[in-house]
């Protein structure tokens, strides 16, 4: 039984006739940006995560580095995050001027771990940014106590959190800006890319507005800042709109199918990730751990259920990000992690008997791999 990794020809099928009219409704119009769709989908996020402001842009890369520029994020500045994500995280501090410094993962969640941040500060600190990996907030309450201490700002990377939330209270709402990516495997993709920031902050808004316009001012080619293209395309616009419709519906499958997974694997070598206490997880992926990674994936591939490494190799270990870091050994959570990890298909078009079969299949791998021994 095949058993893919992300089935966007299902997901467009369910929505095709309103994207369809949407389209052409753009097309008839030649309202391609800043338009109807823009202004909707910033009103709807910003309203469903509890925010005053939503900014679209070209890409959750775009959403990040615009939103750490308008947080005056830059030169000389340090900000604390992790390597255990993708590049796009770290790169963007990196390409401000500012410093990232890494600090070690808490191997239940992938995320920060928030014992170790105090010892990261120094005088040049200026931002935490936490990453919401894979669907699930940080210990964010417990970040912002800190960052409050020392007067630190917070800058959320919730390019894959999208409605995750603790105790109601949603990503974005936590720190002065929040980055949001719409790339096209994220639970709301776009038709290629798309980002969002969110905030509550309305100097952060205005300049992030600015940033996505080349940095022009509120005058017609007057200029108060080095900005870039950025703006969200109408089209990509209604697409998330449309399917926005359905993201809900499509969060509460990946649920069930993360449930499933759990269950199912119970009492097998292979570690399945947790959902701390008061969080709400959107399951962008489900991320498992086993010494056996590389054998486990050869396995479920040669069965013909999908599997991926988020991430191989820790973002300080790569060439252009190893002076940012204290080389290998440095982390050693993050790099045993790395070492571990393998996600299984969550998308909300599987099937219970896709599902069922590939627990199956790692089931069978476990108890082969107990043979062997």
């Amino acid at each position: 039984m095949r058993v893919p990794f992300l089935d966007l020809n299902a997901q467009t099928a369910e929505v095709r006739i309103q994207l369809d009219e949407a389209i052409a409704e753009i097309l008839d119009n030649s309202a391609f940006v800043l338009g109807k769709w823009g202004k909707r989908l910033e009103e709807t996020l910003a309203t469903a995560h509890g925010v005053k402001h939503g900014i679209a842009v070209n890409s959750g890369t775009d959403a990040l580095k615009i939103a750490l520029q308008a947080c005056n994020i830059g030169p000389g500045d340090e900000v604390i995050t992790t390597a255990f994500t993708f590049v796009a995280s770290v790169e963007v501090i990196a390409q401000l001027g500012a410093k990232p410094v890494f600090v070690d993962i808490d191997p239940a969640t992938f995320n920060i771990d928030v014992e170790k941040i105090e010892a990261a500060i120094t005088s040049r600190t200026k931002a935490i940014m936490p990453i919401h990996l894979f669907g699930q907030l940080s210990d964010i309450r417990a970040i912002m106590k800190i960052a409050n201490a020392h007067g630190l700002t917070v800058i959320e990377d919730a390019a894959q959190s999208l409605l995750s939330h603790n105790d109601e209270k949603y990503a974005g709402a936590f720190g002065k800006a929040a980055g949001i990516s719409f790339y096209v495997t994220k639970n709301l993709g776009a038709a290629g890319d798309g980002g969002l920031i969110l905030t509550n902050d309305d100097e952060v808004r205005e300049r992030s507005l600015s940033l996505r316009i080349h940095g022009m001012g509120k005058e017609r080619y007057y200029y108060d800042d080095l900005g870039y293209t950025s703006r969200m395309a109408e089209i990509q616009a209604a697409v998330l709109c449309e399917k926005w419709e359905r993201l809900a519906d499509w969060n509460r499958r990946r649920v069930v199918i993360a449930n499933t997974y759990i269950k199912e694997l119970e009492g097998t070598p292979v570690i399945t990730p947790v959902t701390t206490e008061g969080n709400n997880h959107t399951w962008h992926q489900f991320t498992v751990r086993t010494d056996q990674r590389d054998d486990l994936m050869n396995y479920l591939r040669s069965k013909e259920v999908d599997c991926s490494i988020f991430y191989p190799v820790p973002l300080h270990l790569h060439e252009p990000y190893r002076a940012y870091g204290a080389g290998n050994g440095s982390l050693p959570v993050t790099e045993l992690v790395s070492k571990q990890v393998l996600s299984l298909p969550v998308h909300p078009h599987l099937s219970d008997d896709q599902v069922r079969f590939a627990a199956e299949q790692v089931k069978e791998f476990c108890a082969q791999a107990t043979a062997t021994r």
